[in-house]
């Protein structure tokens, strides 16, 4: 059974300040919103710079509460006034010394409806996270939202399979993976463990990365963003690697359905076999 939900993602340049950043998102939810699409994801600190080039007291300055700071709030009147369900990822300050990166998940009624943090932290050349974030404590949780059943999964958290295997579990049909990856070593990973996931797991992904040099650092973020469908295809091609973009596409959800039934993986699954997998 055909079940199109338009979905949309934007892969953005930095601007020089998060005002003109927010702005500028703004104006690609509203477009997006008038092409009919329902949903909407951002890169990931989508309001800021990718600070995390380097390892300064400073860029804390970047992190605000949610879902009570002034960006998730500004987000929840701009998802009320179109429509859309928004993945919204931000620097989170819970409290003094509790830092987290995270994705605030907002109803198309502006309703806020969770978070996701980050559970996989690098600290790698050009990628110093530890320095900032705590590892994510909320589990893989999955929204019921005005589209269907939205999880998240950040960035270096791809390269994790335990997560989205977490994700599809507890039922989720489209699954963002807001992102700040470079060229370099493991670019060419980009356009393959999404798909793979998408497979393995039998669900929709949202890949979305920036796009362009920033001021902290020399990594080239490469965009390329997409949208994977359970069969590992990119729905309708991917974004520029060296240009913003909105990218609006058709996720037929009614597709899920019929590759679990064709790939019956969950039915082949063996969880009283992985014990080793989890112990020590």
């Amino acid at each position: 059974m055909s079940n199109v939900v338009r979905a949309a993602l934007v892969q953005a340049t930095w601007t020089g300040d998060t005002e003109s950043m927010i702005a500028k998102h703004e104006e690609h939810v509203r477009a997006a919103a008038a092409q009919g699409a329902k949903v909407i994801g951002f890169q990931e600190v989508f309001n800021a710079p990718y600070f995390c080039q380097v390892q300064e007291a400073e860029h804390y300055k970047w992190a605000e509460p949610v879902p009570d700071g002034p960006t998730v709030r500004r987000m929840q009147e701009l998802a009320r006034e179109t429509g859309m369900v928004m993945v919204v990822p931000v620097f989170e300050i819970e409290q003094s010394g509790f830092y987290y990166n995270t994705a605030a998940v907002i109803d198309a009624d502006g309703s806020y409806l969770g978070k996701y943090r980050k559970h996989h932290i690098p600290q790698v050349k050009g990628f110093w996270e530890k320095y900032y974030f705590r590892p994510g404590n909320l589990g893989w949780p999955v929204f019921d939202t005005a589209v269907g059943r939205v999880g998240v999964y950040i960035c270096y958290d791809r390269h994790f399979p335990e997560g989205w295997r977490a994700l599809g579990l507890a039922g989720a049909q489209l699954v963002f993976n807001p992102s700040a990856t470079s060229r370099g070593l493991s670019a060419y990973l980009w356009q393959l463990e999404q798909p793979a996931a998408a497979v393995a797991n039998e669900y929709f992904i949202a890949a979305i990365n920036r796009v362009g040099q920033e001021p902290y650092g020399d990594n080239d973020f490469y965009g390329t963003s997409y949208f994977v469908d359970p069969r590992g295809q990119f729905v309708d091609g991917t974004a520029s690697d060296t240009k913003e973009e909105l990218l609006v596409r058709d996720l037929d959800f009614g597709l899920i359905e019929q590759v679990r039934q064709t790939w019956a993986f969950y039915r082949d699954r063996r969880p009283d076999a992985y014990g080793d997998l989890t112990e020590g």
